[in-house]
Order: structure tokens, then C-alpha cells, then sequence
């Protein structure tokens, strides 16, 4: 069989790691929640084609590693800068390992806000919907351990959205196969999928014995727009809301398109900007038969909310 097949490519790692982790500033604590996937790449072959494990570093150790970085990494709730150093320390740790993937998936944590004056209170939260920050970083030693470069891509998932007017629908291909009628204004809701991707960086190696310092710019000196800065997920979003809500839009692509030119012309560093973009319909319900006008779309008020089948629009906006 030997003279058949060969590998051609092997990953392994840990998924589904469930990460909480409190930060204590005195009487007032944040917190973060995250889902971690660690996979590694490297001359780990003869665990595949010799069962020799002497070349594994055990997905439980993975999962103690996330654990222990979670508890001393100063980077723990900036996910891109926590990505990189998970990822910098097990592939300058293990000299056999020369990639590491690591996704992350942190889910929402609000402050309540309390008394008559609204503060925030410092120790309380609330899960606030269902959307998802995203981060994936892959870290790669192949050049070498002082040549390790980082890849990194973030954005958020499952962001629902809703507007009643302002979208239309015309102008589209009819042939033999076209059922649907044009319409000039209509329920226009999709739950984004918005993932951006930045320039590749260069990561120093840790200097430590343990492999655990790594060199990255404070929050206030990181340049503006580069995976180093914090704030670049919140324009992200904020524009996908503020695209969403003002444009006029002719189509989910013609909105889609608008939205991933402003993230590139307002973050420097981000090189390409991806939408997933899948249609939850809202059907008018015919009430002709009772003499009532839910159809024409000045009098459509009452919606049947459609699962599938469904639209699903997506593209990728890149930087000249």
C-alpha cells in the first residue's frame, strides 16, 4: 500500500476549549468568554505513518496551555492580541512545530446598568445576543523560530439585523424560470457573517526560558487600523450597522460592496474585508380573500417570517 498513498498533509490539535476569565481591577471586574480551537502543524508524520507518538504534543497538554495563557497572558481580553500569543509560545516551545492555528469565538458580556443615575455596575453582566467576535491567527515558524511570521484575521458572526423599508428589488434577469415579482421597497434582514483580514506581521521571539514574553504595542501606541489595534472591530461593526441602516439599497451585493469599501478606507491595515450575507425573508401574508391589501408594499404590515430556502449573498472587498 505504501507504493499507493502518502501523506500529503496532517493538523491536529484541541477544539471546543471553554475559556471564562475574570479581571480584577479592584472592586471592579471584566470578563471575557471565549471558545478556543488550537490546531498545530510540523514533522509530525511518523505519528501518522509509523505510530510513533514521541512526536505529539497531546491535545490535553493544548487545552492546559490555553488554560495557563488565559491566567498570565496581559493580552487576555484583546482576543487578536491573545490569539498571537497562544499561538507565538507553542511554536517557539516545541521545535518540531512550525504552525499553530488558533480560532477564537468570544460571545457577548454586557455591563447591567443599575440605579437611577445608570451606572454600569463593576461585577454584573448579561449575555447580550447571539452575535460572536471572531478571531484566527496562524502562526508560522516554517522560516524559523526567529523569523516567526503572524496572520490574522477577525470580525463577528451571527449579527442580526432588520429594516423595514428602504431596500428594493428590480431590474433582475426574468426569464422562463422567474417567479419572483420586482418590488421597490420591502423587508430587507440578513444575520452577518463579517470576517477581515490584516497585513502579515512579523512577531519577535519570546527571550524567555518558558517562551511566554512576547513583544506587542501597548493599546494606546498601536498604530491605527493594524491587528494590534483594539478599537478596529468596533468601526467594523459600527459601519456594518451604519451601511445597513442608511443605504439605499438596490441589492444585498450593492450594500455588501459599500460596507467592505468603508472598513478598508477607514482601517489601514486590514487587506480584505469578506460578508456572508444569508436573506431572512419575511413574506407578506395574502389577505386578499378577505378583501384586505397586505401586498402592495405601502400596505404590506403583516410578514410570515420564512426560513428556507434562502438567499445567500457573499463576496470579498480587496485593497488595491
Amino acid at each position: 500500500m505504501s507504493d499507493l498513498a502518502y501523506l500529503s498533509s496532517a493538523r491536529y490539535g484541541k477544539d471546543a476549549v471553554r475559556v471564562f476569565r475574570v479581571v480584577r481591577e479592584g472592586s471592579t471586574h471584566t470578563v471575557v468568554e471565549y471558545n478556543v480551537k488550537v490546531l498545530l502543524e510540523g514533522d509530525i508524520e511518523v505519528s501518522y505513518t509509523k505510530a510513533d507518538n514521541r512526536v505529539i504534543v497531546a491535545t490535553d497538554s493544548i487545552k492546559n496551555i490555553t488554560y495557563y495563557l488565559a491566567k498570565v497572558s496581559p493580552h487576555i481580553l484583546v482576543p487578536e492580541r491573545f490569539a498571537v500569543h497562544l499561538g507565538t509560545h507553542i511554536v517557539s516551545k516545541y521545535a518540531h512545530i512550525h504552525k499553530a492555528f488558533v480560532d477564537i469565538e468570544q460571545l457577548r458580556w454586557s455591563r447591567i446598568v443599575v440605579g437611577k443615575d445608570r451606572k454600569p455596575h463593576p461585577h454584573s453582566f448579561f449575555r447580550d445576543g447571539d452575535e460572536k467576535r471572531t478571531v484566527k491567527a496562524e502562526i508560522d515558524g516554517t522560516a524559523g523560530k526567529d523569523k516567526i511570521q503572524a496572520r490574522v484575521s477577525a470580525g463577528v458572526n451571527d449579527l442580526l439585523v432588520l429594516k423595514s423599508s428602504g431596500s428594493s428589488f428590480t431590474s433582475f434577469i426574468r426569464d422562463e424560470y422567474t417567479l419572483l415579482k420586482e418590488v421597490d421597497d420591502r423587508i430587507f434582514s440578513t444575520s452577518v457573517d463579517l470576517n477581515y483580514t490584516f497585513a502579515p506581521i512579523s512577531i519577535s521571539p519570546p527571550k524567555d526560558e518558558k517562551k511566554l514574553d512576547i513583544v506587542i504595542p501597548a493599546l494606546d501606541q498601536a498604530e491605527a487600523g493594524s491587528v494590534w489595534d483594539a478599537t478596529v472591530l468596533d468601526r467594523a461593526r459600527t459601519i456594518t450597522l451604519e451601511v445597513f441602516a442608511e443605504d439605499a439599497s438596490a441589492s444585498v451585493q450593492a450594500t455588501l460592496y459599500k460596507m467592505g469599501q468603508r472598513i478598508i478606507a477607514e482601517n489601514a491595515g486590514v487587506q480584505t474585508v469578506s460578508y456572508a450575507l444569508p436573506n431572512k425573508h419575511y413574506i407578506p401574508v395574502d389577505m386578499r380573500y378577505m378583501g384586505v391589501d397586505n401586498l402592495t408594499p405601502a400596505k404590506a404590515e403583516v410578514f410570515q417570517p420564512v426560513a428556507a430556502p434562502s438567499g445567500l449573498i457573499s463576496a470579498t472587498v480587496s485593497r488595491k
